[in-house]
């Protein structure tokens, strides 16, 4: 995708696709890295264009104004980056921006999205055959709306081809981190990732911010009454035998429904939904890890270690040390602390 002698010969030009009701960090998160890189020994030329060149107004109000307008771009455009917005639907009936982004999509050395970017470049066919990645409350949506993408269910970022992909949010900070890495090398990334305060490359995967995706409602009542056993008390006695019983139902059975029903197993769906609870109390509370172990269900902190590593990709000492929240470590940091305001 990248070439970084020919990047270092000449700026490496940046475009990126202004759109209403995008996510402001989703634009500007990107753009952050590859104007920080340049203080750090990159060469970027960042230019920003919308439909029509018109301004636009981000989920948070801020209002942005292009360089100029999607149809006017001319001349070589290394990287075209693409974010998407909240009413992805909406935007999927712009015949002028998908025309705008099919039209540019012709020339540059890569292409990226960012969240439901990703269903613009899908929806001109860009993603055909790929891989590709989304912010983990859409996987869903892109896979059933573009049945030839093969979707990434738990990727920050994916790239496949001159094609780029990122999960949401915060997750095109990590995909322009890993293209300025390609472009000008890790020194460079690395420098920028410092400055900027964040991972170079992010441990674990979407799933760590949202350990229990949504299911289908389950229409069986039996899988009705475990899920709701098991969300109520996570730390429960929840074996395949003690579920089956309370279900009146045998372990064949309650195996086979779960399947028909989840598409998974009694025993991955308990495991995942302790997993979600001890994520709770490790960034909430302070508890060592062999307590919170037994508060959710796992009994023992070696067997929650290797359920953390299979769902997240993380052990829980890293995710604590990663994910705990402010107000524990400002109350840590302040033994006089007496309480919430």
């Amino acid at each position: 995708m990248g070439d970084r002698k020919d990047a270092g010969q000449r700026p490496h030009t940046v475009v990126m696709v202004l759109l209403d009701e995008a996510q402001t960090l989703d634009v500007i998160g990107p753009l952050d890295v590859f104007a920080a890189a340049n203080d750090n020994g990159a060469r970027y030329r960042l230019c920003t264009a919308s439909p029509g060149g018109r301004e636009v107004r981000t989920t948070s109000g801020v209002r942005l104004a292009p360089d100029l307008a999607l149809e006017s771009l001319s001349g070589p455009i290394d990287t075209l980056l693409v974010p998407g917005r909240t009413d992805w639907r909406a935007a999927l009936r712009d015949t002028r921006l998908l025309n705008g982004i099919a039209q540019l999509s012709q020339t540059p050395r890569r292409i990226a999205s960012v969240c439901s970017g990703a269903f613009y470049l899908a929806a001109i066919g860009l993603l055909d055959g790929r891989r590709a990645a989304t912010h983990w409350a859409l996987v869903d949506d892109l896979a059933r709306e573009f049945p030839k993408v093969k979707v990434d269910r738990d990727a920050i970022f994916v790239r496949d081809g001159n094609v780029a992909t990122s999960a949401g949010v915060t997750a095109g900070i990590d995909l322009a981190l890993s293209l300025v890495e390609e472009d000008f090398g890790p020194a460079v990334a690395r420098a920028t990732a410092k400055y900027l305060v964040v991972f170079m490359a992010r441990p674990g995967g979407q799933s760590q911010f949202s350990v229990r995706m949504d299911s289908p409602p389950p229409r069986n009542p039996v899988v009705r009454t475990i899920l709701d056993a098991v969300t109520a008390d996570p730390g429960g006695d929840h074996t395949r035998d003690t579920l089956a019983a309370r279900a009146g139902v045998s372990v064949r059975h309650l195996t086979r429904l779960f399947r028909t029903e989840l598409g998974t197993t009694a025993t991955r769906f308990v495991a995942r939904t302790r997993v979600e609870a001890a994520t709770g109390l490790l960034e909430a509370g302070t508890d060592t890890l062999e307590v919170v172990a037994r508060r959710s269900g796992f009994g023992s902190e070696e067997t929650m270690r290797r359920a953390f590593k299979r769902e997240l990709g993380i052990a829980p000492s890293a995710y604590r040390a990663r994910y705990r929240t402010t107000y524990v470590r400002e109350c840590q940091a302040r033994p006089d602390h007496e309480g919430a305001l």
